[in-house]
């Protein structure tokens, strides 16, 4: 039996669809039971954008082998702090959907997503969707988002599915990539992809009716092919978000504008809360670290919590 690569395009729990990539023709597959990551501590030892090796046994492919990934996407359940589960693999972009509104922004919880794609090196973009029901009562805030993100060295793309604003740049930022949707519940990113791709229906589980005999139609992570190039992963809507393998001594330099001003602290090393002479508090003083970023660098130091 011939060994082939393939991705992972869809995590259905004990089963999976694969598809050599770039070709889209996705085929289902199990996992053979001896196969796990050396020394992972996840709860999936799979997951969508990991690169296989799969050999076919009669009609049914087998996964041999999880090849190394590039970079991944990876979090802690604040409910069982031991387990950890990884959202997606080889990445290409993540971007981090947020409304200011509807449902309410909690900037920590953002924090918290950009501080994880700097641990494992992955390209965020920050999506602020629905900018249609705020930008006219609210526009001080829209632009006060914007200065604390694009300060810190973020893109932030503003858009909407009603008026299509930014949709357009999107489609041209996620062209022949592949990348990820992740953010709250109800922050619009089924509808982001659907504007994207109208042929596409997050929801449905097409890939699961066409491949799995309509079985396993909750898909916990998929990918779907967009019609103007690339490859978009929606992930179900994220309530806590706990960091994963990173020390206390370590958070600050994965907050770019603190990493920046820290090398002119008096003290190294620096935590940046009590230390005479320390140039993030005093940037932060200045205005030119904001402070909701700093106080959501305050909030990882202390022990972990849900950010809900």
């Amino acid at each position: 039996m011939k060994d082939s690569l393939a991705t992972v395009v869809k995590n259905a729990g004990s089963h999976y669809v694969l598809s050599p990539l770039p070709e889209w023709a996705p085929f289902p597959a199990v996992l053979r039971g001896r196969v796990r990551l050396k020394g992972s501590t996840a709860t999936n030892p799979v997951a969508v954008g990991d690169l296989v090796r799969y050999e076919m046994d009669a009609d049914k492919a087998q996964i041999t082998e999880i090849l190394p990934r590039r970079n991944y996407l990876i979090r802690r359940s604040t409910n069982l702090s031991r387990q950890a589960h990884i959202i997606a693999a080889n990445l290409d972009r993540a971007f981090l959907v947020v409304s200011l509104y509807f449902p309410e922004i909690k900037l920590p919880f953002l924090d918290r997503l950009l501080v994880t794609c700097e641990v494992y090196g992955i390209h965020p973009v920050i999506v602020l969707s629905k900018v249609d029901l705020y930008r006219d009562a609210a526009p001080e805030e829209v632009t006060h988002f914007h200065a604390i993100y694009e300060g810190a060295g973020y893109e932030v793309i503003d858009c909407s599915v009603v008026s299509g604003e930014g949709i357009g740049r999107l489609r041209e930022e996620m062209r022949g990539r592949i990348c990820l949707f992740s953010g709250e519940s109800g922050v619009g990113k089924s509808s982001l992809i659907k504007a994207l791709d109208p042929s596409l229906d997050p929801k449905t589980g097409q890939i699961s009716a066409a491949h799995l005999q309509g079985k396993h139609t909750t898909s916990l992570y998929e990918m779907y092919p967009l019609a103007s190039g690339g490859y978009v992963i929606d992930s179900p809507g994220i309530r806590g978000f706990g960091l994963v393998d990173l020390e206390k001594e370590e958070i600050a330099k994965y907050f770019p504008e603190m990493l920046k001003a820290s090398a002119n602290c008096r003290f190294t090393p620096c935590t940046h809360t009590h230390e005479p002479g320390c140039a993030v508090k005093a940037a932060v003083e200045e205005g030119v670290i904001s402070p909701e970023r700093y106080n959501s660098y305050l909030g990882m130091l202390e022990e972990d919590k849900k950010f809900r």
